[in-house]
């Protein structure tokens, strides 16, 4: 297809969250934007026509799937990841956010313990605080530049605590892990042994570096999957984040059903129809375009290990095994959460996510999202490398 990733697409004046809301969230407009997980990335070209010829059509009246939507969806998880799908089992969501949010309300009540591993994706917690549940925090232990699971804490939690319910993310955000199948294993046992159920984010499940193999939570064990909600979305695999389609999976018939009747609940029914048409032309069209554009990411990563190993010893990049987002320990500069975030902001001039969002252990920590073209990378890693190299970093 020959996709040019490195051509600079202008999203500004566009309604980009990523792009045109730094003076309301930042109070300056003179950032590179590398925080929000969307990619500076057009979709490919057949993709594009297919939802103009819907546009065309000149009617958006409601909306729904058929056979034409669900084989695609159907050979795409069996292709890549062994793991084949029913009809029954699919539950679509304007967004995976929200069907967590849903599930929380549909297998916990007010004051019940739900657990996270943190660091990890921030609007977790938020959606079982703002629920009004009890935060359980399993910590992934960092040692070594790398993140593991405490399994005897997570399982103590879930015994102290009488959690109902655990959010998987795998690929982890923000860490970068794909966790074995050896881990989810011993991770849906406990889970099973204590009549945990299982939401398994996996929306970024398409994007693993070579040597890492993603796995489906529910392709595990029939036991795993009548225990388990798996969460997938085209959001982060093709940058349609705005279409607001997601494919929630779950086998269990009376797991599936609660969770229809929060969705009723909650008023929503069907997706947006564009959202749907770039949904089923993206799992139809789109691998040959989505292998270009993991061979660019992986030369995108290449580039900034080098380049932190090589200018910026201070900083350790946590080595990513999936997602295209890279965690840099910056602990070693010596400086506070706040002062790194003068840094990055005011000398660098850099909008990214800091650690702190993801958890207060991981405070000095910094994502970035290294989805945009390469020369924005470069200039946002010198950026960074001139900021920690002045002579007075945190003034």
């Amino acid at each position: 297809m020959g996709t040019n990733f490195d051509e600079i697409i202008d999203r500004r004046n566009t309604n980009s969250l990523k792009y045109d809301f730094g003076m309301e969230r930042k109070h300056r407009d003179d950032l590179i934007p590398l925080w929000i997980a969307d990619m500076d990335f057009r979709l490919p070209e057949v993709i594009i026509s297919d939802i103009q010829n819907a546009v065309a059509h000149g009617i958006f009246g409601y909306s729904d799937t058929k056979e034409s939507y669900f084989t695609p969806l159907h050979d795409w998880f069996l292709n890549h990841f062994n793991f084949e799908i029913k009809k029954e089992w699919l539950i679509k969501t304007p967004g995976v956010v929200y069907a967590i949010a849903l599930a929380i309300k549909a297998f916990t009540k007010e004051g019940d313990s739900v657990l996270i591993q943190q660091p990890v994706y921030y609007p977790f917690s938020e959606c079982i605080n703002d629920n009004n549940r009890k935060l359980i925090n399993s910590q992934l232990v960092y040692e070594d530049g790398k993140y593991s699971i405490d399994f005897d804490d997570f399982e103590a939690k879930i015994i102290n605590e009488n959690v109902k319910l655990f959010l998987l993310c795998n690929p982890q955000n923000p860490t970068g892990r794909v966790f074995t199948k050896e881990e989810l294993t011993r991770l849906g046992e406990i889970c099973l042994k204590h009549k945990v159920i299982v939401l398994s984010d996996e929306i970024h499940c398409d994007f693993t570096y070579p040597g890492h193999t993603h796995t489906v939570f529910a392709s595990i064990s029939e036991a795993f999957a009548n225990n388990s909600i798996v969460c997938t979305s085209p959001s982060k695999t093709f940058n349609m984040a705005g279409m607001q389609t997601s494919n929630i999976f779950i086998p269990n018939k009376t797991i599936r059903n609660g969770f229809i009747h929060e969705l009723d609940a909650s008023g929503y029914s069907q997706l947006t129809t564009l959202g749907l048409v770039a949904c089923q032309s993206a799992y139809s069209n789109g691998y040959e375009w989505l292998k270009e554009l993991k061979t660019y990411l992986k030369g995108n990563l290449d580039y900034a290990r080098t380049f932190i190993k090589e200018k910026l010893p201070e900083i350790k990049l946590v080595e990513p095994e999936g997602t295209y987002l890279i965690w840099l320990d910056c602990s070693s500069l010596g400086v506070s959460y706040k002062e790194l975030e003068k840094i990055v902001i005011d000398k660098a001039k850099l909008w990214l996510d800091g650690g702190i969002i993801f958890g207060k252990e991981t405070a000095l920590f910094e994502r970035i999202n290294i989805a945009c073209p390469r020369s924005v990378l470069v200039q946002a890693l010198t950026n960074l490398e001139i900021a920690i190299h002045s002579s007075n970093p945190s003034d």
